[in-house]
């Protein structure tokens, strides 16, 4: 069993905005591999599909982001799955607004979600795959950045999220070649500038 899991939190309030980038791409997903599901399991929206007759589980924690690990760790513990079988999807501050980049390993850079996770595994557990999906940060009209707290749980807007449509099939793109095991692959065709 492989793991994708997609940060975001849990309910309608949350659903289209920026921190919860990593669930759009878990649905996304999902209707590309035709995944069944979702059922509760391990604190999360719980789906499973086949990539190359492998199976996988596709997680949406439903914990909030700073105790996303809880569910990532209990799902790694049950299915027994080692770090470089777990791919992890979330939003990214300091890259561009929809650049996307691919990672294996390295530190959290002050995303809480992937800080609970790197509590949650253990040392030595962070050389999971990330898929990080830019949002930027915003200034104020006095060249002050918008706190990123407030930025993260900001609403995309109607533009912005027709032009993360396509974002969006490229991270299902690139997770379904990571899965099969061409992580470099995917890094060349997928990692965008920003």
């Amino acid at each position: 069993m492989k793991l994708v899991i997609g940060l975001g939190n849990p309910g309608p309030k949350y659903e289209l905005t920026r921190h919860n980038v990593g669930f759009l791409a878990i649905d996304r997903l999902a209707d590309k591999l035709k995944a069944q599901g979702p059922n509760q399991k391990f604190m999360a929206d719980f789906f499973t599909a086949k990539v190359g007759g492998e199976p996988i589980a596709l997680l949406k924690p439903q914990t909030f982001m700073n105790l996303s690990g809880r569910s990532v760790a209990g799902a790694a513990s049950f299915y027994k799955v080692n770090p470089e079988e777990i791919i992890v999807i979330h939003d990214e501050l300091d890259l561009a607004p929809l650049a996307l980049r691919l990672k294996t390993g390295g530190g959290p850079g002050g995303h809480n979600g992937l800080k609970s996770i790197d509590e949650c595994l253990g040392a030595g557990k962070s050389g999971y795959h990330r898929v990080r999906i830019g949002i930027g940060q915003r200034l104020l009209p006095t060249g002050k950045r918008v706190p990123a707290e407030q930025h993260v749980l900001e609403p995309f807007s109607d533009e912005e999220l027709k032009a993360l449509d396509p974002v969006l099939e490229d991270v299902a793109n690139a997770v379904t070649l990571i899965l099969r095991g061409e992580m470099t692959r995917a890094m060349n065709l997928y990692n965008k500038k920003g």
